[in-house]
């Protein structure tokens, strides 16, 4: 088996739904091992307008890399994933952070993911669920990658009020 680091994360839509929808689709064919607590962000990257809800899942599998991206694709489709903008307001990203300890450099899949150790709305729930998980490349914990990242953005624990 295989431990796969996701992270997930919305701004379209009923958010916290489709995280629980997400998670009950992805135990399709995985199982849960843990999962931070809900965060919620602001728009990262500028094109993006809604502030988002993010979770850090850590599942098991015995797919591949490349099936668990095709199995998670197939999940964003599912939940009204509609790419037309990079970095814009989508109802469900689904991220590949880590895929055990492996290093995969293709066209179609990079894992460590690229962007996670400048991303705190990344960082934050994976430093509360793998806070000694080393990234294999840069071979820093998520505790000190996300006590060094210089990303200013605010991510804040999140509790159902309005929605």
């Amino acid at each position: 088996m295989h431990q796969v680091v996701l992270g997930l994360g919305g701004n379209m839509g009923d958010r916290l739904s489709l995280l629980n929808k997400a998670g009950k689709l992805l135990s399709q064919k995985m199982m849960l091992v843990r999962e931070s607590t809900i965060y919620q962000t602001a728009a990262w990257g500028g094109k993006s307008e809604a502030a988002y809800l993010n979770q850090v899942l850590v599942m098991k599998t015995s797919l591949s890399a490349l099936d668990c991206l095709d199995f998670i694709l197939d999940i964003e489709n599912q939940l009204g994933r509609k790419r037309f903008l990079k970095w814009g307001d989508r109802t469900m990203d689904i991220d590949i952070l880590y895929f055990d300890n492996e290093i995969i450099n293709t066209e179609k899949l990079k894992v460590p993911h690229p962007h996670l150790a400048s991303r705190n709305f990344v960082l934050v729930p994976l430093a509360e669920i793998l806070p000694d998980f080393v990234h294999p490349q840069i071979e820093k914990s998520s505790m000190v990658l996300m006590e060094e990242c210089e990303d200013c953005l605010k991510v804040k624990k999140w509790h159902n009020l309005a929605e």
